[in-house]
Order: C-alpha cells, then sequence, then structure tokens
C-alpha cells in the first residue's frame, strides 16, 4: 500500500493517456476511479478502507480535517458506519469517492503532489525542530498585560504544502494572537477591494529602517509600508471608510472575521477580547500615530481615526494556532487560494504585492538582514509567531513567544535559519545549487527546456505543481510553440482535466486562441476523445478573478 508497483503506475497513466474508444461507451468519471482502484488495491483485489486513508495521511493529506474531502466523509458514514475496517471492492470504492477527490489522489499514489516523499520531509523538519527546542533566548512581550502571562516554554510548528499536504509539531495547537502577523491578510483585502492605485496613493511600500512603532512619516507623508503600525492603520482606515459603506461596524467585522477563516481553511480562528481589551486599554503608542497621521491629513475623507484605529486592535486580537497559521501562510504561497479548501481567496496579483512587501519589510526592523539571511516573504509579530511563505511550494507557521530584541521570536528565527540551511528554499539558489542542500519539491523549476519549454512540456504531462510553481514565480504562461499551439492546445489534447481547469481560471482567453492550423483547445479534446475536459471548455464562465488576471 506504501509502495505502489511500476507496472500499476504504468497501468493507470496509460489509461489515462489513451482513452479513446472506451471513453465514448463508458462513463469517464467511473473509468478514472477505475483506475485509481487497480493503482490502489491489494493483491486479494480489495482496499480496506484504514490502509487507504493511512495512505493519504502518509502522503500529508488528512482527510478528516480536509474540507476538500467532506462529501467523501459523508459517503463514509454511510457506507461502512460505525464499523473499525472495511474491506472496498470496486462498487464499494466508486461510491466512497467523489469525482472531484480523483486527481488528487491519483497525483499522491503516483508521488506527484509538490511534496512527493513527505515522510522523509516531516523527520527533516522535525530535525529543525528540535534543533531549537532548548533555546531560552528573548522574553515574552510585556508591553501588552495579557501577553505578558503567556508561557514562555510553547515551542510549535506546522506545515501546509500548496497541494494541503500537512503536519506539525511541538505545541502547534496552542493559541495566540495574530498581532501584526494580520498585516500582511488586511494589505491583501484592501488591494483586492480597492486596487494597488487607491492603496497606495494612502500608504507606501518602502522598508523603513526603523522601529515597528516609530512614529514617523515617509515620502509625501505616508507611512513607509503595510508591515508598520501606522501603515496597517491606514490600511483599516480604508478598509472602513471606502468598503461596504453601508454596513454598520459589526457588520464590517464579520466580513473580517469570516474572510480570515476562509484564509486558514475554516481552521481555528477566534477572536480574543481580554487581547483586545488590553490592546485598547494600553495602545497610547498606537493612539499617538493615529493622531499624528491625522495631524498630517493622511486619512481617506470621511474617514473615521476611532473607528479604523478600533478595527486595527480587533485584527491584532484575531486568535490563531501554529495549524490555521500554516494553512494561512499556504494561501499566499498557493496565489490565493486557499490549499484544503480549493476557495481563491485573494487575487493573485494582489498576493504578488503583499509577497514582495512581507519579503522587504515583513521581520520589524530585522527585515533586511532576514531577507539576506533566509530570503522568504515573511512576518512575525509579538504574540509570537512567524508565517513562512515559500511560493509556490508550501506555508510554515511557527510559535514561541520568547521575543529577541527586534520584536521577533527568536525560536521562529532559527528555524528560518535552518530551514534555508537544509533545503533550497532562499530565491537565488537556483543560481547555483549546492550540493549538500535538499529540494523537496517534485522537480526543480531549472529545467534542461528552455523559453517555452518550461511551460509546454508541465502542460503537456500534466504535472500541474510544476505549473503553479511557474505561475507563482512570474513565468508566462502564455507562450506558444512553433505550431502557434498554447499550454491549453496541449494539456486538452492529452485530458489533463486540472491543468485545464487551472490555465481556464487564471487565462481563460488562452481557450480563445486558434494554432496554426486554425484549431481551438476544445478541437484537440474533442478529436482525442476527452469528453470532461470538452465539456468543461465548452461549459466554462470565467470568474471575476480569472477576468481580473487577463
Amino acid at each position: 500500500m506504501t509502495s505502489v508497483s511500476a507496472h500499476r503506475d504504468m497501468k493507470y497513466l496509460s489509461k489515462r493517456g489513451t482513452q479513446s474508444d472506451v471513453m465514448s461507451t463508458k462513463d469517464p468519471k467511473l473509468d478514472d476511479i477505475e483506475s485509481l482502484y487497480d493503482l490502489l488495491r491489494d493483491s486479494d483485489n480489495l482496499l480496506s478502507f484504514t490502509k487507504f486513508f493511512g495512505f493519504l495521511r502518509s502522503s500529508g493529506i488528512i482527510v478528516e480535517r480536509d474540507a476538500r474531502f467532506r462529501d467523501l466523509l459523508t459517503n463514509l458514514k454511510v457506507l461502512v458506519g460505525s464499523q473499525q475496517d472495511f474491506n472496498l471492492d470496486l462498487v464499494s470504492f466508486q461510491n466512497l469517492l467523489p469525482a472531484k477527490n480523483v486527481e488528487l489522489i491519483a497525483r499522491a499514489a503516483l508521488n506527484q503532489l509538490i511534496v512527493p516523499n513527505f515522510e522523509e520531509f516531516k523527520q527533516q523538519i522535525e530535525a529543525i525542530y528540535l534543533a531549537c527546542k532548548d533555546s531560552n533566548r528573548g522574553k515574552v512581550a510585556d508591553y501588552i498585560p495579557q501577553l505578558a502571562k503567556m508561557n514562555g516554554d510553547y515551542w510549535g510548528v506546522s506545515v501546509c504544502s500548496i497541494d494541503g499536504q500537512r503536519h506539525s509539531f511541538g505545541d502547534s495547537s496552542i493559541p495566540f494572537t495574530l498581532q501584526s502577523c494580520s498585516k500582511p491578510f488586511i494589505y491583501g483585502l484592501a488591494l483586492d477591494r480597492l486596487g494597488p492605485e487607491v492603496v497606495h496613493r494612502y500608504v507606501g511600500f518602502e522598508p523603513s529602517g526603523r522601529i515597528f512603532n516609530k512614529l514617523l512619516l515617509g515620502e509625501n507623508n505616508l507611512p513607509h509600508n503595510p508591515m508598520m503600525n501606522s501603515g496597517a492603520i491606514m490600511v483599516c482606515s480604508l478598509l472602513q471608510s471606502l468598503t461596504y459603506q453601508n454596513l454598520s461596524l459589526a457588520e464590517k467585522f464579520d466580513l473580517m472575521l469570516n474572510y480570515f477563516r476562509s484564509l486558514s481553511g475554516l481552521e481555528y480562528l477566534e477572536f480574543c477580547n481580554s487581547v483586545y481589551m488590553s490592546e485598547f486599554e494600553t495602545g497610547d503608542r498606537n493612539f499617538a500615530l493615529a493622531h499624528y497621521m491625522k495631524d498630517n491629513k493622511c486619512y481617506p475623507e470621511n474617514s473615521d481615526m476611532k473607528t479604523s484605529l478600533n478595527l486595527y486592535f480587533q485584527v491584532c486580537s484575531l486568535e490563531v494556532t501554529a495549524e490555521s497559521g500554516a494553512v494561512m501562510a499556504a494561501t499566499l504561497a498557493n496565489a490565493g487560494e486557499c490549499p484544503i479548501t480549493g476557495e481563491q481567496v485573494l487575487k493573485p496579483e494582489s498576493v504578488r504585492d503583499v509577497l514582495s512587501v512581507m519579503q522587504s519589510s515583513g521581520m520589524y526592523d530585522y527585515s533586511g538582514r532576514f531577507s539576506f539571511r533566509v530570503g522568504l516573504p515573511a512576518k512575525s509579530g509579538v504574540g509570537g509567531g512567524v508565517l513562512l511563505v515559500i511560493p509556490g511550494v508550501m506555508g510554515i507557521c511557527t510559535f514561541s513567544p520568547l521575543l529577541e530584541e527586534q520584536g521577533n521570536s527568536a525560536k521562529g528565527l532559527d528555524f528560518a535559519k535552518l530551514l534555508v540551511k537544509k533545503f533550497v528554499f532562499h530565491p537565488y539558489d537556483h543560481i547555483r545549487l549546492p550540493s549538500s542542500r535538499k529540494t523537496p519539491r517534485q522537480r526543480s523549476l531549472v529545467t534542461q527546456c528552455c523559453g517555452a519549454c518550461q511551460v509546454l512540456y508541465p502542460a503537456a504531462s500534466g504535472d500541474l505543481p510544476l505549473l503553479k510553481q511557474l505561475f507563482s514565480k512570474g513565468y508566462d504562461l502564455n507562450v506558444e510553440d512553433y505550431e502557434s499551439r498554447t499550454a491549453m492546445h496541449l494539456a486538452a489534447s492529452h485530458g489533463h482535466f486540472s491543468v485545464v481547469k487551472f490555465l481556464l481560471k487564471h487565462f481563460y482567453e488562452m481557450s480563445l486562441k486558434q494554432d496554426r492550423n486554425g484549431r481551438y483547445p476544445i478541437d484537440e479534446a474533442r478529436l482525442w476523445k476527452h469528453k470532461m475536459v470538452e465539456d468543461l471548455l465548452a461549459n466554462y464562465k470565467p470568474s471575476k478573478v480569472a477576468a481580473a488576471t487577463k
């Protein structure tokens, strides 16, 4: 069960790659499920659902906590009831498994998830976690009385890949408040709702080189960037005064809460009223910043400084765990799409801007050193959390309340430094790949192909994780080959449903392009009898997010 034989791999791939006469007489969804069952079954032609779930867990997929498998769990209750184990024959497997889960499970079975050897990766992350565990460097934040009560011995780490592969270590389920870790997400929401031109009319994007709550404005009397307290207060002002203007303050807060829950994949996220009250009672510095910006006429018209400051205290007081924080970081790594729900929470172009500012300004006045030594977009908070984003790969959240002198979690910093020593995660590692370093990714973005081949080859082979990496890195997916065939032409001709769906979501206009012979992608799907892909292309309606990426 844990190691699928090579001949089964080839059988599955060949069945999916040469669906011709069979597809015209048989339901393609059932054909895919039958192929998957043949890949996973035991030698007695049966499949234990306990072993099936264990296989998924070893791949990093936690079915019980993954919204993508909600229908599967409902089917399981009907099929199995209270039984501890149950052998699934083909018919039972077809009744259990929704068609929408087939692609992900098949990729797990064929080691095609973004982290193919997840068990080995877990061991490597655990070694880094343990290496940081005994450090007592730093102290708990005491300028907010409620934060001073936090146990400084807590240490937790959680990872979540863009495919929803997850694992946690230590005190990963202990709640802590987001504090400044909320800043990238409210900035992203403002970009989504108002656009960068409006947002940056009121807040800059330059590093300040100063402490996060410095009473200081930058060029043109703007707060330096959204990762500083002044910039985050200004972003809250924009959200309060320029969006959802007909809603009450309570309704706006509910919208904000639901937004953060979407980012976290419906994992743990609550509002901590005691920390909020403590912030409000001791927030003299933030009140001074707000009044200083008001005196310099920084706010938009009709903005109310007090309600803006109140929203700022509220989002800082949202409570997460390292587990839910990792999903939030992974949502940024996945171009705004939550890995465990599939919901597009933020536009990809908004995420690009968020990650850019996180990279330059996310770690307080340690940001320059962090960018040099680690190189990853990150954000810390005085509650003890650190969000690390590896674009196109995964998100990581660490939690330790012991802060170093700049206000960052000391263990979180140590973990990040060891992470990039162990793995090829620094954005410039590809210039010269160190032989002693590892990559948990399926394959390197640096291939022997060049130009259009870097995009067209994964489209033709159905390598969705690699396409997502290229997309998050800013590669142009609209390239064409010498016959004017696009990535969608190739994916459609090979029947790669999930790749076509991804390209439609982000590059809908690609489906309207003709190759040199006058053929559209739908013509390719029709020619090679890929009915599911043909129906998808015929019936797909572009969303607002897809339209915005044209």
